[in-house]
């Protein structure tokens, strides 16, 4: 709901030339709380983490209408941060105690699925807010919508094996090294952070296209690429448990570098309207499979830790993602092809990974 109006309630307030430092605030201190989450996943329990991070996005909704000045507001966007740092660790590592092996990519294929309702019409229904009524609204809404999910919460059923569970206490927020980053999962992190690079540009870059094409509803792109990706998710889940996940994630970058290169030349609805489409189908693979793969390659004590790591290359990427091509882009409408191009360049890095991963492992088991 809130991410296409961001950039306008920021240049609203004389800050348009820090738009990429919404998303890149947003996602460095998910990242940096990923450790802690996956941590106290897997020591405190999957649903208190979860609890966690729909709080504070609850608690922000409100604040948002307070912080009327720059600074205020980017520091907000940094406090926000710590609802993606702990919600979707705590969810993925749930999901994986729930469903057997073999199902894996399919169950992360419906969740993505519901997710991806969501962000289909929260960005429209956010637009459509903004336009009859003002930011306000929006961002009370926002709050509403995340009690509902704390309310839903208190309800589930723990699923961290009672052996293993603690109780809460401040010493678990002392990470040593070893407890930050997981190695095995090492080709989902190459691959997660060059392609969630172009969502951090995509989102960002996206409302200011559609405005200069003139588009009203800046959320129209998002619900579009959301739409194509629900129906593939669950598909591209089922596939990889069959195929393999390296395989089918080719597929889900050629449709993103595809995408892409249909935003280099977008000068109107129609092609807008096909790049997000293909964006859809692209993350719809792209996403799923690469939370399965996680759960494939980790231990299973390690869970939240894998998930924590897997997540963190999701930050990194879209944090970049938002502020690099933001340095191209200079807040012109004309610098806007050279940014989806440097994007399209460094989404390519990660077929290219995947393609000499694919034929290393079809080698070693010839």
């Amino acid at each position: 709901m809130l991410i296409p109006e961001l950039p306008d309630y920021l240049s609203k307030m004389g800050g348009g030339e820090f738009k990429g430092l919404i998303i890149a605030l947003f996602t460095l201190t998910a990242g940096v709380s990923r450790p802690f989450s996956g941590k106290l996943s897997d020591k405190v329990g999957r649903v208190p983490v979860m609890a966690f991070g729909s709080l504070v996005c609850f608690v922000c909704g409100f604040l948002y209408p307070i912080t009327t000045t720059v600074i205020p507001f980017l520091l907000l966007r940094l406090v926000h941060g710590f609802s993606t740092g702990f919600k979707p660790t705590g969810t993925a590592a749930y999901i994986a105690d729930i469903v057997p092996f073999n199902r894996r990519g399919e169950s992360m294929g419906i969740h993505g699925l519901i997710g991806s309702l969501g962000m289909a019409f929260g960005p429209f229904m956010g637009g459509w807010i903004v336009q009859h009524f003002d930011f306000n609204i929006l961002f009370y809404t926002s709050s509403v919508l995340s009690f509902l999910s704390i309310a839903i919460l208190i309800n589930m059923k723990e699923t961290l094996p009672a052996e293993r569970k603690e109780a809460f206490r401040w010493g678990l927020l002392k990470i040593n090294r070893h407890e930050i980053f997981d190695g095995s999962v090492m080709p989902v992190v190459v691959v997660v952070f060059f392609c969630l690079f172009s969502y951090g540009a995509v989102i960002t870059l996206i409302p200011d296209l559609s405005k200069s094409i003139g588009l009203k509803n800046k959320g129209y792109y998002f619900l579009i690429y959301t739409l194509a990706s629900i129906g593939v998710r669950f598909i591209a889940g089922r596939w990889s448990d069959r195929r393999g996940r390296p395989s089918v994630l080719i597929i889900g970058c050629l449709f993103m570098l595809s995408s892409l290169v249909c935003l280099v030349f977008t000068t109107d609805v129609w092609l807008l309207t096909v790049s997000g489409v293909l964006f859809g189908i692209g993350n719809g693979i792209i996403s799923p499979i690469t939370q399965a793969w996680t759960i494939d390659l980790c231990a299973e004590e390690n869970r939240g830790k894998a998930v924590a790591t897997m997540y963190i290359a999701l930050e990194a990427g879209i944090g970049l993602g938002a502020l690099l091509p933001t340095f191209i882009y200079q807040n012109r409408v004309e610098n806007l092809p050279a940014s989806f191009i440097f994007t399209t360049a460094v989404v390519s890095v990660a077929l290219i990974y995947l393609l000499i991963y694919n034929r290393k492992q079809s080698v070693s088991t010839v």
